[in-house]
């Protein structure tokens, strides 16, 4: 029996993530959370686990196999990751959820030495780099969720394109990751197949919808509006990195990891029209 523990299980990439590995057999899953009572995937164990509160990580990672960090986007990261990998035994493996282009630096080299802290945790380890999940189209809990509603897809591109990707895909590559040999030491830089740039989602949204959606440019100052501190900080290298084109090379990287190929928008908005439609 293989155990794994996802943290994050309630999140975009650990809901899919928990059902994937429970279809495996022999494998007993853990759901991290710091609220476990809300942990409901059929087969996934309840198991409390916040970055906030240390006490909870020696039992959620006792006996464990494998982990599924997902990166919390707060200042001290680097530092409460290496924490928790200081105490796994050598041999569990690591995967980390990390995001496209981290080597650069960022607020003061954020994501790099978040990542470096993986690297040199003498853990065997994968690191994912991800571009623009497709959930924040038609999520509320995220950053662009209402978009439908509202008619507009306000986004600062600067004209570049994205190579959006499902967050179902990337949960299909940290599977093989935590389970299947040959991963070690991968750094896997993970999109969709076709990068779109932002009045071209809107048309495919207004399609899926059956309602008009269009883009409206705005400056990276206007998308930072409400933010602070490091909140701020972080979400303005997004968008610098954005403008940048960090987000635009297509890989095929989850074909290569999965045998099959990433999921279009358009076919991941048909799967989500009943629901847009309905909003």
């Amino acid at each position: 029996m293989t155990r794994v523990l996802v943290t994050g299980v309630r999140g975009k990439t650990g809901v899919p993530l928990g059902r994937m590995l429970v279809a495996r057999q022999r494998v007993d899953v853990l759901g991290g959370s710091s609220d476990p009572a809300k942990v409901t995937i059929e087969g996934v164990r309840p198991t409390a686990f916040s970055w906030d509160d240390a006490s909870t990580w020696a039992a959620a990672t006792d006996g464990v196999d494998a982990v599924y960090v997902v990166r919390p986007d707060r200042a001290d990261a680097p530092e409460l990751i290496d924490a928790l990998l200081t105490d796994l035994p050598a041999e569990t493996r690591v995967v980390l959820l990390s995001e496209r282009d981290a080597d650069s630096m960022g607020p003061e080299g954020w994501a790099a030495r978040t990542e470096q802290v993986v690297r040199s945790s003498g853990r065997p380890w994968t690191i994912l780099r991800p571009s623009w999940f497709m959930q924040v189209l038609t999520d509320e809990r995220f950053y662009l969720g209402p978009v439908v509603e509202e008619g507009e897809l306000a986004f600062s591109s600067g004209g570049a394109s994205l190579a959006w990707i499902d967050a179902r895909d990337i949960a299909a590559v940290a599977e093989q990751a935590l389970l299947d040999d040959g991963h070690e030491g991968q750094v896997y830089e993970l999109t969709g197949p076709e990068s779109l740039t932002l009045p071209r989602v809107a048309d495919q949204l207004s399609t899926a919808a059956g309602r008009r959606v269009t883009h409206r440019e705005i400056t990276i100052d206007e998308a930072l509006e409400g933010l602070n501190g490091f909140e701020r900080d972080l979400t303005r290298w997004t968008f610098e990195r954005v403008h940048a084109g960090s987000f635009t090379p297509v890989t095929d990287t989850v074909e290569h990891v999965t045998g099959r190929p990433a999921r279009t928008l358009e076919a991941f908005l048909a799967d989500s029209a009943a629901e847009l439609r309905r909003g």
